[in-house]
């Protein structure tokens, strides 16, 4: 249901249900998210209904799934874990690729502004990070030139209802003393790699206790299962002596 509630609130807030959004709407991202948690709410959805009528098939369609999926957690466990530092460049490289086209692409726009302004963040490692775009080059001619997106800036809103896409003009151009009291200074993969040490039990005993729900629940769903073969091999034994009660 998170997962679910994820990809809506992503297509809801960049309004991909708008007439003029529609048409691009298959290839939006968060629809994957959307897609993931429905998929996630009907599997859990065949688990209760497999538990609560004693159906066999679906409990065990519901058993190989949810086993499938903690092995495949525990695996993306051990690689994230073990290739950190190769996962870190991919980031970078990722969010450098994204700053290029971020006025070409509405969906990286939409990720790199949600997490510049949720880690008040700007660029990769520095603010100037930005120059690799096009448009926020120093040598652009536009008035965009060598600013920094809105969501860079520490007041965007500027006490007013809508962003000024104007706040982070010519930011490139101050030094870290002026730039500080108008955008952030800090660059995101510092910023990712702060929040994760300052979370790291938070995320482990997250990681823990989602895993083990999980596994309890395979142990559950393997009990009921056996409970339900044990029921049927008395009935056939019962009904074989015409213990008529049981055959009914």
């Amino acid at each position: 249901m998170v997962t679910l509630v994820v990809g809506l609130w992503g297509l809801i807030n960049k309004e991909s249900f708008a007439q003029e959004k529609i048409n691009g709407i298959g290839t939006d991202p968060m629809l994957l998210f959307t897609f993931l948690g429905f998929i996630l709410a009907l599997l859990s959805l065949m688990g209760c209904v497999g538990a609560l009528r004693e159906n066999m098939c679906l409990l065990r369609t519901f058993s190989a799934i949810v086993l499938v999926l903690v092995v495949a957690q525990v695996l993306a466990v051990v690689v994230l874990y073990s290739l950190q530092r190769q996962i870190e460049d991919y980031l970078r490289s990722g969010m450098l690729a994204a700053m290029v086209r971020y006025q070409d692409d509405l969906d990286l726009r939409f990720i790199t502004n949600e997490i510049q302004t949720g880690l008040q963040c700007c660029g990769a490692d520095t603010y100037r990070d930005w120059g690799i775009n096009v448009y926020f080059n120093c040598s652009a001619p536009g008035v965009q030139a060598c600013g920094v997106p809105p969501s860079c800036c520490i007041d965007p809103l500027e006490n007013g209802t809508v962003w000024n896409s104007q706040c982070g003009v010519g930011a490139q151009k101050l030094d870290e003393f002026s730039a500080q009291s108008v955008i952030f200074l800090g660059g995101c993969m510092g910023s990712i790699s702060r929040w994760i040490e300052q979370h790291s039990g938070v995320i482990i005993t997250v990681v823990i206790i989602l895993l083990g729900v999980q596994i309890l629940t395979l142990f559950i769903t393997a009990r009921l299962l056996q409970k339900i073969r044990w029921n049927v091999f008395n009935n056939r034994i019962l009904c074989h002596w015409d213990y008529e009660p049981a055959c009914i």
